[in-house]
């Protein structure tokens, strides 16, 4: 360091004569001698680090332990662990087999549905074989109630089946009277021949006495030998003429009745005609839509002079015996039994329906009733679910077919 020189007192100067200031004394030392920037900033930052780890820290000891004064916090402030779970948000990984693995009981189990007439909806379609035929006449109206086999409608076709019905029937009606000509002349025939079998049995005693007669007188010399030969012929002839005779009758005599050859034609021709008008009684039944079950007639989609396309000519139900069909997703259906107490609701309806599970189906399928919430799963998979309504429920639902439905199911407890 450079000591200062010593002072001297200064001269005496008037008061114009200037003051010298005092030097200042500057220690200059080298850029290297001093410290960088960077790590200075370094110092400062050296204890980032460990006030995270502090914090990290008291983090997990509160996640996983919830001292007291943590437990005051969320009690003042009215929370909750775990975003409104009754646990808290980290919790140690349960051992195999504990009670903690096992999931805790739904009280319910929800899915969307529809309601739908037991059975479901029936559509009824022209019968097989209508081909081209278009609707002539429509006999009911929506909301008809009708008996299985009643005529819903009928089709253009039936004046051309009509007349082939009738013309089978004709074509019976002769073959009857033919069988019965048949018949009669099998019974005057067989009449005939035992009357011609006797009289040519008469006729032969008569030429055999003839003979004896004829023949005596010529032995004796009285008759000539022409005359016995003419009555030995005339014999001869009546004798072959009962064979034939014998013959002809042992036919009607030997067989029944019903096994004579020209009966026997007689009935496989009828048997045909009737083989025919029973195919015309079916081919009329396709001039007639019937109704294939007793029910309640939905909806009609067709009007006269229509010919009936892909939905049919009708839709028709049971809806005095409403069910609630609901799909329960795959993971949920083996906690539904038969049994099960359900509660259906839709804001048409106005107050819950009370129903039991009466069928659970036995197929994984793609969901099929969606929710209107974009947010939904269209491609879940679900089981269905029969829900049968009690009578009450089932008169309030049988207005609302197929109206979506969302079903809560109240499983039973499981062992």
């Amino acid at each position: 360091m450079m000591v200062p020189a010593p002072t001297q007192s200064p001269a005496p100067q008037d008061d114009a004569t200037p003051v010298p200031l005092p030097r200042q004394v500057v220690n200059r030392q080298s850029p290297a001698a001093r410290p960088s920037q960077w790590w200075q900033t370094l110092r400062r930052l050296r204890y980032v680090p460990i006030i995270m780890g502090l914090v990290m820290l008291g983090g997990i000891i509160g996640l996983y332990f919830q001292p007291p004064g943590l437990r005051a916090v969320f009690a003042l402030l009215q929370l909750q662990p775990g975003g409104g779970t009754s646990t808290p948000i980290a919790v140690p990984v349960a051992a195999s087999g504990s009670a903690a693995s096992k999931p805790a009981p739904l009280r319910q189990i929800v899915g969307l549905g529809k309601l739908i007439p037991l059975g479901d909806v029936t559509t009824v379609s022209p019968p097989f074989g209508a081909n081209d035929a278009r609707i002539a006449t429509i006999m009911v109206a929506e909301g008809d109630t009708v008996e299985m086999g009643a005529i819903l409608a009928t089709l253009d076709n039936e004046l051309p089946m009509r007349a082939a019905l009738e013309a089978s029937r004709s074509l019976v009606a002769s073959r009857e009277a033919s069988l019965a000509q048949t018949r009669d002349a099998i019974r005057a025939s067989r009449e005939e021949t035992r009357a011609a079998l006797d009289r040519a049995a008469a006729t032969l005693a008569n030429a055999e006495r003839e003979f004896e007669r004829t023949d005596g007188l010529f032995k004796r010399g009285i008759s000539t030998a022409v005359a016995a030969d003419q009555k030995r012929t005339a014999r001869d002839e009546a004798a072959r003429e009962v064979e034939r005779l014998t013959a002809t009758h042992s036919r009607y005599s030997n067989f029944k009745p019903e096994d004579q050859p020209e009966i026997v034609v007689a009935l496989r021709n009828l048997d045909a005609a009737k083989a025919d008008l029973r195919r015309a009684e079916q081919d009329m039944e396709k001039a007639f839509i019937r109704a294939p079950m007793s029910g309640t007639v939905l909806t009609i989609h067709v009007r006269s002079g229509e010919k009936p396309g892909a939905k049919g000519v009708l839709n028709m139900g049971d809806i005095a015996h409403m069910t609630a069909e609901i799909e329960i997703y795959q993971t949920h259906i083996g906690r539904v039994s038969l049994g099960d107490r359900v509660d259906v609701t839709a804001d048409a309806l106005g107050v819950p329906l009370r129903g039991a599970v009466s069928r659970i189906g036995l197929e994984v399928s793609r969901q099929t009733v969606i929710d209107a919430s974009p947010a939904a799963n269209t491609d879940a998979r679900v089981v269905k679910v029969e829900v049968r309504l009690d009578p009450a429920a089932s008169a309030l639902a049988k207005r609302f077919t197929n109206l979506q439905v969302t079903g809560r199911i109240t499983p039973r407890e499981q062992p």
